[in-house]
């Protein structure tokens, strides 16, 4: 009965264009559209009922294991083109679940109406890729397409390392190995150390959480490696603090200097409502020039977005505000849509009053 009724939530999601379904004891159930959540009974779900949804989806073990630690991560497969990632929480009144909607098809940079200037980040062979935004911004895609973008260019082996599984890669020119935390390793940091013994060349790690994953990443970049992952900051500029006070103060200056050295570009993108009522990516891009590789390394960071914006028509960087505007005199979003979502808002009437900053 479990089954029918969660294959019958998820059917709904997938008919509806939904990115996010919310199951909780004691209330209702509800989607997530374009960035806005939406009811789909009028029944709340009782603490029983949301258990049997849980042991619908997880094994016997994994439950066990739910019920001890009180969250667990997981994915699932409702079919052969249907995968969500889902995630189990206990709550002050029983048991809540989230599955987001992983798309069976990766789409390409340019399905995902992405800057061109992207494509090149694809290209790198050795380095620090970062994606940064909040939740639900669409980082995961945006690596997946980069990730298939090296699988259809060359020929490389790619480890990827992630807790769970998002999308699921099909071998093109590249060796793909997908590991999942608690099913093919026990930790990020086992893992990304076995790595070193698997002859890689690219590897993502789905999100950097602790220092010791930090310090592998930047090592792994830094003896010519590839390494892609995300950061949950909303600009490239914080996603630069936040690697850096990952680190103990005393080490600061040791880590700006590597940094410097082996970053080579953040994405820091948000979803934006366009005038259809759908969502579409502003995007910011850094690319790491030898100017902005010296004000990392001096702490100067508070210089790099201006660097960024006048690096626009050289270097193909953008900061969100530039992104924003682009997108409103293209006609895709509102004049109230991109002063909302700008970091400054006076800038932008500037920019678009004609006025060059």
């Amino acid at each position: 009965m479990a089954n029918e009724r969660l294959e019958r939530y998820l059917k709904y999601l997938i008919k509806h264009n939904g990115s996010d379904l919310h199951l909780k004891s004691g209330s209702i159930t509800r989607i997530r559209i374009n960035g806005e959540l939406f009811p789909i009974e009028r029944t709340p779900l009782s603490r029983d009922e949301m258990e049997e949804l849980a042991k619908a989806i997880l094994t016997a073990a994994q439950y066990e294991q739910l019920v001890i630690e009180k969250e667990f991560d997981h994915s699932y497969a409702l079919d052969a083109t249907a995968r969500f990632r889902a995630n189990f929480f206990y709550q002050f009144n029983g048991l809540s679940i989230v599955l987001r909607s992983i798309p069976a098809n990766i789409p390409s940079l340019q399905e995902l109406s992405l800057p061109s200037t992207i494509e090149e980040f694809a290209s790198f062979k050795k380095g620090l890729i970062l994606v940064t935004g909040a939740t639900g911004s669409g980082k995961s895609t945006t690596v997946a397409s980069l990730i298939n973008r090296i699988n259809q260019t060359y020929r490389r082996h790619i480890i990827t390392v992630e807790d769970p599984i998002e999308y699921v890669f099909h071998e093109e020119k590249c060796i793909i190995s997908q590991r999942a935390i608690g099913e093919n390793s026990h930790s990020f940091e086992r893992a990304l150390k076995a790595a070193f013994r698997e002859d890689f060349d690219v590897l993502f790690i789905g999100e950097i959480r602790s220092l010791e994953t930090m310090e592998i990443a930047l090592h792994a970049a830094n003896t010519g490696h590839l390494v892609l992952s995300t950061l949950h900051t909303q600009g490239a500029v914080e996603a630069i603090g936040r690697i850096i006070n990952m680190f103990p103060t005393e080490d600061h200056d040791q880590v700006r200097s590597t940094l410097s050295q082996v970053l080579r570009g953040v994405i820091a993108q948000r979803l934006i409502p366009d005038k259809n009522d759908r969502r579409m990516p502003a995007v910011e891009i850094l690319k790491n020039t030898t100017r902005i590789a010296d004000m990392i390394a001096q702490s100067r960071d508070s210089e790099i977005i201006d660097a960024i914006a006048k690096g626009e028509n050289t270097y193909g960087m953008q900061t969100i505000d530039q992104a924003l505007v682009k997108l409103y005199q293209q006609g895709y979003i509102t004049k109230e849509a991109m002063l909302a979502h700008a970091d400054n808002p006076s800038d932008v009437q500037l920019i678009i009053g004609g006025v060059v900053l």
